[in-house]
């Protein structure tokens, strides 16, 4: 596989629609309790046992941070975390949020991983808007970055179909493709760019989004 992912046709397109979100989804999660990781018992306890499986083994990015709550979560757990997003309107979020944390803009496509660099890797809803061919690439790229025993952990949408998404957090206007993937399918290409399925989370649809999967994923050698 390539060194550097190709970039998707419609990045520009998915960078300018999170910009314009991004307070609104801002003001969502203040209000609402929207995206808090410790409000939802059964994705925090997949985000604390990543977080004990990677403790030591070397840092930790979080790939598509948004505003950073994730990360900021993490960063509290002694983890030596980071995070990246392609919305420099989210990472200004995230700054303001939590200033304790680092936060860079940039596209999980062109990202300059050193090989064996890192500990885990986080793709928290944030690698559905990648094309399935591009996010193998990605993946492939992950694998190449972690550590022996490092861990990746992606959670998305689960679903036979890609969606069109025109509007989002408060009926604002976007435009992005959500890519969705059976949990078996994920499973299939984290194994297929050398990462080993170590656990497995679904979730039923809710009244706010419908189901979706949280797989972890081991580099062994």
């Amino acid at each position: 596989m390539p060194s550097r992912p190709a970039r998707p046709d419609d990045l520009d397109v998915v960078r300018d629609s999170y910009d314009r979100v991004a307070d609104s989804y801002v003001r969502l999660m203040e209000t609402t309790g929207m995206a808090d990781i410790r409000s939802e018992p059964w994705l925090r306890a997949a985000i604390d046992a990543f977080a004990a499986s990677v403790r030591g083994v070397g840092p930790v990015l979080d790939a598509g941070c948004g505003p950073g709550q994730v990360t900021a979560y993490l960063h509290e757990r002694g983890l030596d975390v980071s995070g990246v997003d392609l919305s420099p309107r989210m990472i200004e979020h995230a700054r303001r949020l939590h200033p304790e944390c680092r936060f860079s803009v940039a596209s999980t496509t062109d990202l300059d991983l050193a090989p064996a660099s890192l500990g885990g890797i986080l793709g928290w809803w944030s690698l559905f808007n990648l094309p399935r061919a591009v996010l193998a690439d990605v993946l492939a790229m992950f694998q190449r970055a972690l550590r022996p025993g490092g861990q990746v952990l992606v959670a998305t949408h689960v679903g036979d179909r890609d969606v069109q998404r025109t509007e989002a957090y408060g009926d604002v206007p976007v435009r992005w493709t959500t890519h969705q993937w059976r949990p078996e399918a994920l499973v299939d290409l984290l194994q297929q760019v050398g990462l080993r399925a170590v656990a497995e989370l679904r979730l039923p649809p809710t009244g706010v989004q419908g189901p979706g999967v949280v797989v972890a994923a081991q580099r062994d050698a």
